[in-house]
């Protein structure tokens, strides 16, 4: 039983480390300044967003765009600017952790 414990702290910490890890390069690159997982700020909330975009084989494509150049008019008036800190690679990481937030 002891040896097991461990074992199952490494399996959740593999299963967890993708989504926390996106999710710190959502804070380092200024997206949780506007946008929250389970609430509007500025911008829509995580969960809004994968709700709006699921089932779509695109959305993924289309959300590392719009973190890249920006967008408007999806959600309201207020513009999402371009973020050019975010690379194409970081883009993808970024817009996949959003779709998968419930």
């Amino acid at each position: 039983m002891k040896f097991l414990l461990p074992v199952i702290v490494a399996a959740a910490a593999a299963v967890s480390a993708p989504a926390f890890a996106n999710q710190e390069l959502a804070q380092k690159k200024n997206c949780l300044a506007c946008h929250a997982v389970d609430k509007k700020l500025v911008g829509p909330a995580y969960k809004d967003v994968a709700a709006k975009y699921a089932g779509d084989k695109t959305a993924e494509a289309k959300l590392a765009e719009k973190i890249q150049k920006g967008g408007a008019g999806v959600w309201g008036p207020v513009p999402m600017p371009a973020n050019p800190q975010v690379s194409a690679d970081e883009a993808k990481q970024l817009a996949k952790w959003v779709l998968s937030q419930k």
